[in-house]
């Protein structure tokens, strides 16, 4: 049965990262061992499962009928030892994909407390900026920051945070302190993640919604790399709490126009379409719910 189990979770692993040399170094197996397994499970029953080209590997029907049917398997038999083991026992391993600054700043920070609950749990952190292809990592919930995630996903909103304006003291001391937001016009400007790639800035003060065209002198994908530039003095970013406080608590950035609303940065765990979250994955997001501080 073990054997049965394992090809089975090869091959699913293999049609969700398209490849047999990342599931080998996943499972610790040499690349060969794995296309074996595959090649052995359609052996056994009697069918081709996956078409192999040079570029890509592609499932025949056969192996479409097996994928969701194997899926449902090795989720039911982890889910059915976890709830008999109880909430307190869970075990296995899991994987979380999020955005690398927040992930450093925010989550690793509580996962100790987490992992001391669950002592038989690993974690898998899949720390990144880039958006990842949930089940081709194999990630049993994502955590995102921003607006929330189209409607193909199953999301829960956990937390959220201010936005701000922010400027080292020394950019302030050479180029001025803006005193409206139409004088942003007249600073450097460092766009990142929390400006979402707009072509305007917009913030809400006294009730009135004004708008300042954006137009970046430096532009980075992270928010670390834009609380990075911040404070380097390249000119003013917007950032969430939770990726500058230590630098507003240091002084090495300050805020900037106050009296100005951005929209909060929320938090949401994502789980995969098509499949109930798993008892880990609900476990986590009920846990980073309770301790996440929202300060909006």
């Amino acid at each position: 049965m073990n054997d049965r189990l394992q090809q089975l979770a090869i091959f699913v692993r293999t049609v969700e990262t398209g490849s047999f040399s990342k599931v080998a170094r996943e499972c610790g197996l040499s690349q060969p061992s794995v296309s074996r397994t595959v090649a052995a499970l359609e052996e056994r029953l009697g069918v081709k499962l996956l078409t192999r080209t040079t570029r890509q590997l592609s499932l025949t029907d056969a192996g479409e009928t097996l994928l969701s049917r194997a899926r449902e398997a090795l989720a039911g038999i982890e889910e059915a030892e976890n709830a008999a083991r109880g909430a307190d026992r869970l075990s296995g391993t899991l994987r979380v994909s999020m955005p690398a600054t927040f992930g450093v700043k925010q989550i690793v920070p509580l996962l100790p407390a987490f992992l001391e609950r669950h002592p038989l749990l690993r974690a898998d952190l899949m720390m990144s900026d880039r958006y990842e292809n949930l089940i081709a990592e194999g990630a049993n919930m994502a955590l995102r920051i921003g607006n929330q995630p189209d409607s193909s996903f199953v999301t829960r909103k956990l937390a959220a945070t201010r936005r701000l304006f922010v400027a080292a003291p020394a950019y302030l001391a050479r180029r001025g302190t803006p005193k409206n937001f139409a004088e942003l016009g007249q600073h450097h400007l460092v766009g990142g993640p929390s400006d979402g790639g707009e072509q305007n800035w917009t913030a809400l003060r006294d009730g009135v919604t004004e708008i300042q065209p954006f137009d970046p002198r430096v532009r980075t994908h992270s928010a670390i790399g834009a609380v990075a530039c911040a404070s380097a003095g390249l000119g003013i970013a917007i950032a969430s709490t939770w990726m500058c406080a230590d630098e507003l608590a240091s002084g090495a950035l300050v805020e900037v126009l106050p009296d100005y609303r951005l929209a909060p940065a929320t938090a949401y765990a994502v789980f995969p379409a098509g499949r109930r979250p798993s008892l880990k994955a609900r476990a986590f997001s009920d846990y980073l719910e309770q301790v996440l501080v929202s300060d909006q």
